[in-house]
């Protein structure tokens, strides 16, 4: 069976706003993924968050040591135009990315301006696994007190995505993708730290 490009995707779709509206919550996409081909260099999460994000009125980056090999597969695919990375309004960091180039996106995406917050970047983040790994508490909208969180990637992202997020409406939405198809997002307004052991 082949992904349906109209009811999976939105099925996958309502699957992610159920994350960003409860931010730690890992919404599993494993029945959309099973229907896809054999993909090279996606996770079939990131991938079929690309199906969902993108479009001809968007615009992507991806930052990988395939950039080239793996932005033009998503421009065949979508019809979205690839832009630099400031540009983007979703920049995918692939697993093969190195970390000092997670960081450089973080630090380069657009935030918005106060007139148009909405023109602000999501990045989509692929990595090993949304447990285990560095363990975070996440407050905010959305969250009654606190809610714990574990992911495999290196921590030093908190603190530029704090800065960048400081001044809201402003700031970079993030979802996570992982290799057993889940998916956990970020939006803006939730507090992030690391969870002292």
């Amino acid at each position: 069976m082949m992904l349906d490009m109209v009811h999976d995707i939105q099925t996958a779709y309502r699957k992610l706003i159920d994350s960003m509206s409860k931010p730690g919550t890992i919404s599993d996409l494993s029945e959309e993924a099973e229907k896809l081909e054999q993909l090279q260099g996606y996770l079939p999460a990131t991938y079929i968050a690309a199906r969902m994000l993108l479009d001809t009125e968007v615009t992507f980056k991806v930052v990988s040591k395939r950039e080239k090999e793996m932005a033009l597969a998503l421009s065949q695919s979508t019809y979205a135009k690839e832009v630099e990375l400031e540009e983007a309004d979703f920049i995918f960091v692939l697993s093969d990315a190195e970390p000092s180039e997670l960081l450089r996106a973080l630090q380069t995406a657009k935030i918005g301006e106060l007139q148009d917050p909405h023109s602000s970047a999501t990045i989509i983040i692929e990595t090993e696994g949304l447990s285990g790994g560095t363990k975070l508490l996440l407050s905010g909208p959305g969250i009654r007190t606190t809610v714990k969180a574990e992911m495999h990637v290196a921590d030093e992202w908190i603190d530029i995505r704090a800065e960048r997020n400081a001044e809201f409406p402003l700031g970079l939405d993030l979802i996570f993708t992982d290799a057993s198809h889940g998916m956990l997002a970020l939006p803006r307004t939730t507090q992030v730290t690391k969870e002292e052991v």
